[in-house]
């Protein structure tokens, strides 16, 4: 990219900081709206839950946000530098980078909806996965949970700030260190005012905008854009491009092929380290907890199949024409090749956008990444704010802690974590730490979780010497694989060395697998050995008290959505729906995983094919067309499921407004609306309080 941003500072502060506020009033504005027409309060509970009541549309959309963070978008790991953006991986190596990350990450979420519906079923009033392994195991196994955890939020919010802040400087020359606090504070702000369901919400706004610059980028390069405009204009220049600079490792030194050597080691890298970034971050057992329990499974395996389209056609598309177009006058750096070093800071997305769209492409980028980082850090902040005010605070430091005082917990660690965060990713970022190590890196530090924290939930003969042992001897273990092949194949340990695809490789491999060794013999070792777990402490967590928020809305907490209580009934109800789901879920998952990692990509490996112009059309047509297919799932599915809700809440504003009819607001009651609040609360109760005599007695 030229050395001059193709877009001002003004631009750049007026993006992370204009938006940022945008959605923070538009939080506010939600949240009045839901008080005043929908009954709804801001309990402890509705801020870390939702009440539970989160239907498959909005979660599906919330699985495709946070999963679309920045490393979706720009950096995945890719020889022979530490890192290079996921874009990237199409400029050098072709079409397989892209459905190798797609395919790879997108089989964990999917895995994750079988492990979703056990923690609903085996703990089905948890607020965390860590609640659940402390009520099976006790303190010290849920300490290094905790620790574990954290870690993987630590990880996951630097990479999305590095990430970030690198592109937001890129494009517009905003000094990276200030994007780093100031990406934060829209986010932190609708995050304290809504909680988890501002989440969910901003989660479906950021998605279709989202969908819609992938839609842009990709008619722009297949179809309008006067220097492509086809697909077979990009597979002539593929062809073209493939002769002046072949691809070492690839079938014919093609680019188009899924035949790529180096291709598949970051595959395995990939499958790796996304299990950590998954199954030991709190942000989507949030989400799976927040899901009505008939919607949990169809949410997350429509949200994992409608996110594969996301980084698949949008990487493709724009690696791609970053090689077909650096030829042109129209690329920012013609005559040249993009150097290594622009390659490996991100900078092919940008750079093939504002060949394609000039300005207006930098802009799409630069609103991309913005949408893309705050959405998964909003989730980021509701992982540890649930971990500091139910793990933490609530279970050691405060255990009968009011609803008041959680939501004050929650709110004060939303912005410390800010802070925190804010403040050593600017660290990383002058000690020359990029998000693409810090990718790579997760694996090695956290996987070695990965299988004992799934067999809790799995599994009822885990020990608990297994579960709280083997994390950190895998993680000793994964260090030593690492730091050791780097000494070996580097010289000496660096970044550079260390952060070589070789040595993460086995530092990823040595975690996630590990565990298979340590976790039999820790659970069968004469004196190690348990009796079949009974699955009933994890039953017995219990809701947070939230009465004196309610006590001071003049309403019973039985009347605010998701606080009902359930009968007996109903709960075996429930619980059969979600044991039926979790066969479900079990098979889905085997099915897919073949599907995704086997069935479809390696007879292309085996065969090292090479694709013909008509399967290259094919092949972007069904990008193209699952796109749509995942704009149906995430983008108008949730309407048409709360339509029931919208129209109701949009009448009751316009009769509000008209002065036709006044809404019962919680504190505000007519004594009339009071009265008929309470006789149902005291018919509910079975005390027969008739209306006459409330309306006397507060007259």
């Amino acid at each position: 990219m030229s050395t001059t941003p193709p877009l001002s500072k003004a631009t750049g502060y007026g993006v992370i900081v204009g938006l940022g506020f945008l959605f923070a009033f538009g939080m506010m504005l939600t949240t009045f709206v839901l008080r005043r027409y929908n009954n709804e309060l801001q309990t402890s509970e509705a801020f870390s839950t939702a009440g539970r009541t989160v239907k498959s549309g909005l979660v599906a959309s919330a699985v495709v946000s946070s999963w679309t963070w920045a490393a979706t978008i720009l950096q995945v790991p890719s020889p022979p530098r530490s890192a290079i953006p996921l874009a990237a991986v199409a400029y050098k190596y072709g079409v397989s980078g892209p459905f190798w990350y797609a395919s790879g990450a997108t089989v964990q979420v999917i895995l994750f909806a079988t492990l979703a519906i056990e923690l609903k079923r085996r703990a089905p009033q948890a607020h965390t996965f860590l609640e659940a392994i402390r009520a099976r195991y006790g303190p010290a196994t849920h300490g290094v949970f905790i620790t574990f955890g954290l870690m993987t939020n630590v990880l996951v919010t630097a990479m999305l700030l590095t990430g970030g802040s690198a592109v937001v400087t890129s494009l517009t020359g905003v000094p990276t260190a200030a994007a780093c606090f100031l990406l934060p504070i829209g986010v932190v702000l609708y995050t304290m005012f809504g909680g988890i369901k501002a989440t969910f919400l901003t989660d479906y706004v950021h998605t279709v905008m989202i969908l819609i610059i992938v839609f842009l980028f990709a008619f722009t390069a297949y179809a309008t854009s006067d220097v492509l405009g086809s697909p077979g204009a990009v597979y002539d220049a593929l062809v073209a491009a493939a002769k002046r600079h072949p691809v070492a490792g690839n079938a014919e030194g093609s680019y188009l092929t899924m035949h790529s050597q180096e291709g598949a080691v970051f595959f395995v890298i990939n499958i790796c380290g996304n299990f950590a970034t998954i199954f030991m971050d709190n942000g989507y057992y949030n989400k799976a907890i927040a899901a009505s329990p008939i919607h949990a499974l169809p949410g997350y395996i429509a949200g994992g199949l409608s996110w594969f389209a996301i980084p698949w056609l949008c990487a493709t598309t724009m690696g791609l024409a970053a090689l077909a177009l650096e030829n042109n006058p129209v690329f920012p750096t013609f005559p040249n090749r993009m150097a290594p070093a622009d390659v490996s800071a991100g900078l092919v997305l940008p750079d093939a956008a504002v060949a394609l769209l000039g300005k207006g492409g930098a802009a799409a980028t630069l609103l991309l990444i913005f949408m893309a980082v705050t959405s998964a850090m909003s989730a980021e902040l509701i992982a540890v704010s649930s971990i500091a005010t139910y793990d933490i605070y609530k279970t050691y430091i405060h255990p009968g802690a009011s609803g008041r005082r959680l939501i004050y917990i929650s709110h004060t660690s939303c912005v410390v974590w800010a802070v925190l965060m804010a403040s050593f990713s600017t660290g990383l970022y002058y000690a020359g730490i990029s998000m693409g190590y810090l990718y790579l890196m997760m694996g090695v530090i956290v996987s070695g979780a990965v299988l004992p924290a799934a067999l809790t939930l799995l599994w009822s003969r885990q020990s608990w010497a297994a579960a709280t042992f083997t994390p950190p001897l895998a993680l000793m273990c994964s260090l030593i694989a690492w730091l050791v092949t780097a000494k070996k194949m580097g010289g000496s340990l660096s970044v550079d060395s260390t952060g070589a695809n070789f040595p993460m490789l086995a530092g990823n491999i040595v975690a996630l697998l590990s565990p298979i060794m340590f976790i039999p013999i820790l659970s069968v070792l004469p004196g190690l050995r348990q009796p079949a777990y009974d699955w009933l402490s994890m039953k017995l967590i219990k809701k947070a008290d939230d009465n004196d928020l309610a006590d001071a809305a003049d309403i019973d907490i039985e009347d605010v959505p998701g606080n009902s209580h359930h009968s007996d009934e109903e709960e075996q109800k429930e619980q059969a729906h979600l044991l039926r789901a979790s066969k479900i879920a079990r098979y889905m998952t085997l099915f897919l995983t073949l599907a995704l990692l086997i069935l479809w990509p390696m007879p292309f490996y085996g065969s090292s094919y090479i694709f013909s112009k008509k399967f290259f059309t094919g092949w972007v047509s069904v990008g193209i067309l699952w796109l749509f297919c995942s704009s149906f799932c995430v983008g108008i599915y949730p309407l048409w499921e709360g339509r029931h809700t919208s129209s109701r809440t949009i009448k009751a504003i316009f009769l509000d407004i008209t002065g036709k009819k006044k809404p019962v607001v919680h504190g505000r009651a007519t004594v009339a609306e009071t009265a008929e609040a309470e006789d149902r609360v005291a018919n509910k109760k079975g005390l027969g309080t008739p209306a006459e005599d409330v309306i006397a007695e507060k007259m």
